[in-house]
């Protein structure tokens, strides 16, 4: 754990990881590795990043702005922080990367003061001779229902109060000049946030908050010992934030106990609309969040939830700053015992209470009464997301409604015209760049990859529109192929589009890609997906890296928000479109040639055809805006996007050779059949026989019989 270095034979200091030591969980849910140097006194010398798997990291932040913020650490003197003499240092956060950021500066600082308390480095005293012989475990026979006021009054529910003068001035000590000069709207005593915490897995204040029912179905879900927090706040501030709706992490608090911290992700939280507590007040935000058993919570022992407050600075900066609450058990919870002192007796971490034998066979019996009325995750998220989830499926709906009535729509080119930019420009807008619905092939790879290691439909279920977009998708592959998704739901696709209608109203030339040519260049993006389909199944975390190829990533959901190479690769693929319509989607789009392959299964055919399409005629061909249409007159559905341009020319009788002549054929039957019917005095009226036309004659004549 501990790997002293020395220089000849004198002693420079130790390294470790710090995962060894403290939690390090990131945002993607996996341990964040960093290689701790720090000399005997405590001061850290040196940090090396040895293995994450961030994902933002992986395809976006380089790791180098990462290192840069965190090595501000370096040269901190750990020692007083320990001893509670200092304040812990702060790294220089990352927009974009905070949670990232965060969990690496507070492992590096906990896991250093960790070693410093353990008497090990820095001259500390230890802890084992400070460890009383005592077992201390929350009381559960105690469960009266008691008012808000007495459960503030005693410290069961715990409160941090900020006014808007409390942060400004805690930005004007930390130095930043420009934070400082941003300060919070409103009047000074207004109220920032206002911020309560307490520990429901204790009976009296879980009984008291959360009503009978509510703490009866939260023991079921309870494992033994596990802990769970109700967080509650109020003011101009929220505590949640969005990154939880994002990425399904609370970036904004973290729970601290011993060295170790934890940020809460989504699957462990469930919103709660009020405090059954008599004389609680109204709080718009409202969690119950349940301690991960993995973390070692002690209920008996001090913790404290950090709020991180953040001020925009900047276009894309932000400044950060963080304020603890502090939350003790009061004692009337805690019931101790005296133990006997052995020679075993070493020191440990924590652990959380077990319960009772009794209390947990009636948590047992209530869990098997009332595991119905405890609901999965995934549908508290989507049952928080209903209206983005309204508003996919009634676009959904509405693009159904455009294929099954695609004939009546293409008679009419300028309406069809009309209602497919309008489609395009909503789904770049509204679910690419709003709602960061972006479908990838990276999403390909992680459901097979789950597939192999262990199938689990909560975390696909856990990304409601996602979810729902392949859900249509899927669907689609049976009637039209690829074609729905990338000719009308993808917004890459939509942007080169959009893009590219502009170039053609502006004159820009358009470059036709040689049959011959384009026929060899189409199966590029076949081989992209093979080569990250089999990357993936060595490796996730290379595959998504090399996923890269697309430019979704840095044109819809980061906005171009990204370093300059990133930047570069995907305007250079949408100037190219500029002059051949869909260049990525035709040579290089993986997620395209992933959808291909089981297109090829469609039930339907619902594109028409003339006889003379391709023999003679070449118009279609010629036009098809990704050349889907081979010369001979048959459609490529591994290649078609599903634009119905091909159908709005097979109606049009001035464009089709085919419609033309049968529009000819059916003027001349009107004009003859109007002539034939007209009757009285008039123009003459030329009569047809055996198909000759025979002599004019006038108006009501009567016509000679023919002769024998």
């Amino acid at each position: 754990m501990l790997a002293p270095a020395y220089q000849g034979d004198r002693l420079l200091g130790f390294a470790y990881l710090n995962s060894d030591l403290v939690n390090a969980t990131g945002y993607s849910g996996k341990p964040i590795q960093m290689l701790v140097g720090i000399d005997p006194n405590g001061v850290i010398t040196g940090l090396k990043l040895v293995d994450h798997k961030e994902p933002i990291v992986l395809v976006g932040i380089p790791e180098a702005k990462i290192l840069a913020a965190v090595n501000k650490l370096i040269g901190a003197d750990m020692a007083p922080v320990a001893r509670g003499k200092a304040a812990a240092p702060q790294v220089d956060i990352v927009s974009g990367a905070t949670v990232t950021v965060l969990v690496i500066g507070d492992s590096i600082v906990r896991s250093a003061t960790k070693l410093i308390k353990t008497g090990r480095i820095g001259g500390g005293q230890g802890d084992v001779a400070q460890a009383p012989p005592v077992n201390k475990t929350v009381d559960l026979t105690k469960s009266e229902v008691r008012d808000w006021e007495s459960l503030v009054g005693d410290g069961s529910v715990r409160r941090l109060l900020l006014t808007n003068a409390d942060v400004d001035q805690a930005f004007e000590r930390s130095g930043n000049r420009e934070a400082a000069a941003r300060p919070e709207p409103g009047e000074p005593a207004d109220t920032f946030i206002e911020l309560y915490a307490a520990d429901v897995a204790v009976p009296t204040i879980g009984r008291s908050l959360l009503g009978d029912d509510g703490y009866q179905r939260l023991k079921a879900r309870l494992q033994p010992g596990q802990q769970a927090l109700v967080i509650a706040g109020r003011g101009a501030y929220s505590f949640k934030g969005s990154g939880y709706v994002r990425g399904g992490i609370f970036d904004r608090i973290e729970l601290i106990q011993d060295g170790n911290s934890i940020r809460f992700r989504d699957r462990e939280h469930t919103r709660l609309g009020d405090l059954a507590a008599e004389g609680a007040p109204d709080f718009p935000e409202i969690g119950l969040f349940v301690v991960p058993t993995e973390f070692a919570f002690d209920p008996t022992e001090p913790w404290s939830l950090q709020l991180l407050v953040q001020r925009v600075i900047g276009a894309r900066d932000k400044a950060f700053l963080t304020f603890d609450l502090g939350y003790t058990l009061p004692d009337g919870y805690i019931k101790r015992e005296q133990r006997a002192v052995t020679v075993s007796d070493t020191p440990a971490p924590a652990a959380a209470p077990a319960a009772a034998p009794a209390d947990a066979a009636a948590a047992s019996s209530t869990a098997e009464v009332d595991a119905t009325q405890d609901e999965p995750l995934w549908m508290r998220i989507w049952r928080g997301d209903l209206a983005r989830i309204g508003i996919l499926g009634v676009a959904l709906v509405t693009l159904t409604l455009i294929f099954f009535f695609q004939n009546q729509l293409v008679r009419r080119p300028t309406v069809y015209v009309w209602v497919r930019r309008a489609y395009l420009t909503f789904i770049l807008v509204w679910l690419g760049w709003y709602a960061n619905a972006q479908l990838s092939v990276v999403n390909v790879l992680t459901f097979t990859n789950s597939l192999i290691t262990g199938f689990s439909w909560d975390y696909f279920l856990s990304a409601p529109l996602i979810f729902v977009l392949w859900a249509a998708v899927a669907a689609a592959l049976l009637f039209w192929g690829r074609g729905p998704f990338c000719g009308w739901l993808c917004p890459f696709g939509a942007l080169q589009e959009l893009l590219n209608n502009v170039a053609k109203a502006l004159k820009v030339p358009q470059f036709n890609v040689p049959w011959g040519l384009h026929e060899r260049l189409w199966p590029i993006k076949y081989i992209v997906f093979l080569g990250l389909f089999g990357l993936s199944i060595y490796s996730t975390a290379a595959a998504e890296h090399f996923a890269e190829i697309e430019p979704f990533k840095t044109s819809i959901i980061l906005k171009f928000a990204r370093e300059w190479p990133f930047v570069v690769y995907a305007a250079t693929l949408l100037a190219i479109g500029l002059f051949v319509e869909r260049f990525f989607c035709r040579y290089l789009c993986p997620l395209g040639a992933a959808l291909a392959i089981p297109g090829r299964i469609r039930m339907f055919e619902w594109l028409r055809r003339w006889p003379e399409c391709g023999s003679p005629c070449q118009r279609c061909a010629k036009e098809c805006p990704v050349q889907a249409i081979h010369p001979e007159g048959h459609i490529n559905v591994n290649e078609c996007i599903y634009c119905m341009h091909c159908q709005e020319l097979y109606f049009d009788d001035h464009r089709c050779p085919h419609m033309i002549q049968l529009r000819l054929k059916r003027e001349k039957r009107e004009a003859l059949s109007s002539t034939s019917m007209r009757g009285g005095k008039g123009p003459a009226t030329v009569i047809l026989a055996g198909g000759k036309p025979l002599a004019a004659q006038p108006a009501g004549a009567t016509q000679p019989p023919p002769a024998q």
